[in-house]
């Protein structure tokens, strides 16, 4: 009799238990539902201007009536797992009720807040999407249509969200305008004096270039000739077979930029030389190959967002061809009367060691700084010292920065390793050192090839690849693989982020 008394407590008490559970879960629900409308986010939103830009966008006033509300783009869909949206409502209401207790609203950049880079942590992808089934809805432009079938096509690889395009959808942004550049259209580099003449070059010293006609200039540094090896010794970590066998060369002495190509300066080669539409490469061929030109055509419009939205101004440019680097150097020397090139690999590599022999141009061996092999399973890298003068992945800067981020080389140039790889002149050949005579003046590399050279790693690379000796080449077809243009650009890469240029000025006759 007991233990029927005893199993009929356990059934009640589990019964009970279960209708407390559920009645839990309903007012859960109920609560998580009534905290999550428009009214309550914007009872205690720390920003109030968010509810006044809110209703001044495209998801508030629109043609259709459709009103998109808070949790539709702050939080992800219930589709994709009621853990991962109830988590970021969470993460997302402790995050606001803690600024709102502890911070003072008139010190926070609220500016910052309305850029790309912050906007992505807190507008979810998939949200976009559930709302918006028909990416060629009725009305959109033919660019509009290729733009949507791109990202259709190429939505898991590629590192962009619906707001790297569409920023201003959620909140007004004035003055925003849709991330396409279109054609004929200019991009503002700024304000600043527009020059009337080149530089004058009448000594050889450290110079700052000036464009006639724009207001881009390029400090350029003089660096003394020399003889250096050429290449790494056989017991360098990290070493690969294409860097030797190492050879002791002379490099005569030259102008080079002390930083890479910046957006502001490329921008001012763009807004005056760029292609109108999909000019067919034939003709840009024939057109910067006379022999009388004296104007060059430049790059057709990008496609996307070439600045991946982390800013144009004092960056690098980025994601241009080899060929595209070339026709700035074309551009550069018909505008300044100077002659302007890409550099020898020879050339950089001189430039970018500073008069040093050692791995990089400061003290430490790449062991130190590298996070390959099994000890990095344990303990990370000391970066203290190559964080000074590198942008690279063990310092996890995830994109470019400005050159005022690091400190320059014994010859006064910054970013020679690191921040974004640098094309050189020469065309590729992993046998190109054993082509090189010991005393060689000025080395070139092979006459033909169907890739070329390019130095000093990336943000994105260990710092096993940012050595001065490391090697790399161009993937001319893997870098344009998701281009959706026919034919593909000659000018843009679809596929690489971290690809810039530096200029090198040849010494005028008679200095």
């Amino acid at each position: 009799m007991g233990e029927k008394k005893n199993r009929k407590a356990v059934w009640l008490a589990g019964l009970g238990g279960l209708v407390l559970g559920a009645c839990l879960l309903v007012l859960l629900g109920s609560e998580m539902s009534r905290t999550s409308t428009n009214e309550y986010c914007m009872s205690c939103h720390f920003h109030e201007g968010a509810d006044a830009s809110w209703k001044k966008s495209q998801h508030y006033m629109n043609s259709s009536g459709t009103v998109s509300d808070c949790a539709a783009c702050h939080l992800p869909p219930k589709e994709d797992g009621y853990f991962k949206h109830y988590m970021a409502k969470a993460r997302m209401g402790a995050r606001d009720i803690w600024s709102k207790m502890t911070k003072d609203k008139d010190e926070i950049d609220w500016e910052a807040k309305k850029e790309l880079g912050y906007a992505s942590t807190i507008v979810y992808n998939s949200s976009c999407e559930k709302c918006h089934h028909n990416l060629l809805p009725e009305g959109i432009s033919d660019d509009g249509i290729t733009a949507h079938l791109y990202y259709k096509d190429n939505a898991e690889k590629l590192d962009l969200q619906c707001i790297s395009c569409h920023l201003n959808a959620g909140h007004e942004i004035p003055g925003y305008q849709h991330k396409k550049l279109d054609n004929g259209q200019k991009i503002d580099t700024g304000t600043g004096e527009i020059y009337d003449s080149p530089a004058d070059i009448t000594a050889f010293e450290s110079f700052t270039e000036t464009v006639p006609g724009t207001n881009a200039s390029i400090r350029m540094v003089a660096v003394p000739g020399g003889e250096f090896t050429l290449g790494s010794p056989e017991d360098e970590p990290f070493r690969n077979p294409d860097e030797g066998p190492a050879r002791r060369v002379r490099i005569s002495r030259f102008f080079m930029a002390e930083t890479e190509v910046t957006w502001n300066q490329f921008w001012a080669f763009y807004n005056e030389t760029m292609s109108e539409g999909r000019t067919p490469p034939a003709v840009i061929y024939a057109n910067n190959t006379r022999e009388d030109i004296d104007a060059v055509s430049g790059p057709t419009p990008p496609f996307g967002f070439p600045d991946q939205g982390w800013g144009m101004g004092e960056r690098p440019a980025i994601t241009m061809s080899h060929y595209c680097a070339q026709t700035f150097c074309q551009w550069l020397t018909l505008k300044t009367g100077h002659t302007y090139r890409l550099p020898t690999e020879a050339e950089w590599e001189y430039a970018a060691r500073g008069g040093t022999d050692t791995p990089y141009f400061f003290e430490g061996s790449p062991k130190k700084y590298s996070n390959k092999g099994f000890l990095r399973k344990f303990s990370k890298a000391d970066t203290s010292m190559i964080s000074r003068y590198v942008v690279f992945e063990g310092d996890s800067r995830s994109k470019t920065q400005e050159a005022s981020s690091v400190k320059p080389n014994p010859f006064g140039l910054k970013n020679m390793l690191g921040n974004v790889m640098e094309y050189c002149s020469d065309w590729y050949a992993e046998d190109a050192y054993s082509r090189i005579q010991d005393g060689a003046l000025d080395p070139a590399g092979p006459a033909s090839g169907t890739e070329h050279v390019v130095r000093g790693g990336s943000y994105a690379d260990d710092a096993s690849a940012v050595r001065c000796a490391s090697r790399g080449r161009t993937f001319n077809d893997d870098w344009l693989k998701t281009d959706p243009q026919n034919p593909k650009s000659i000018w843009w890469y679809s596929d690489i982020k971290g690809i810039g240029f530096r200029v090198v000025c040849e010494v005028p006759e008679g200095i």
